[in-house]
């Protein structure tokens, strides 16, 4: 199973962007799939996470109100819409997917399957 993310950019604060990340090599569906960024030197942390089937969404604090997640028209895909960015989303961003939901969806450790990330860079 391969993840493969795309969308980072540069952008202005207040801007918008959108992160897009497809997964191959799996007919089933994702029980879980979510998004993680990290920035320089820090730990990578939680920031959307939806749930297969009913499609359940849980976000961090930090973006709850100006990021949404969904999944896409084909079978395990999950995007990101970013809105009102500040300079503190400045990241790379991994999505990230489990076979199975888990009420841990916030720990990076429970993911089984990683995109290689993708960097947004919100700066004037």
């Amino acid at each position: 199973v391969q993840l493969q993310a795309s969308g980072g950019g540069l952008v202005q604060p207040g801007g918008s962007l959108r992160l897009s990340c497809a997964a191959s090599g799996r007919t089933s569906r994702f029980g879980a799939m979510g998004w993680f960024r990290q920035a320089p030197g820090k730990d990578r942390e939680f920031v959307a996470a939806i749930r297969g089937g009913d499609r359940n969404t849980r976000y961090a604090d930090a973006v709850n109100g100006r990021f949404t997640i969904s999944r896409g028209i084909a079978e395990n895909t999950v995007n990101l819409q970013m809105n009102s960015l500040k300079p503190e989303d400045t990241a790379v961003y991994y999505c990230a997917a489990r076979g199975v939901w888990n009420v841990q969806y916030y720990r990076h450790s429970v993911y089984d399957y990683w995109g290689q990330g993708t960097l947004v860079t919100v700066s004037s």
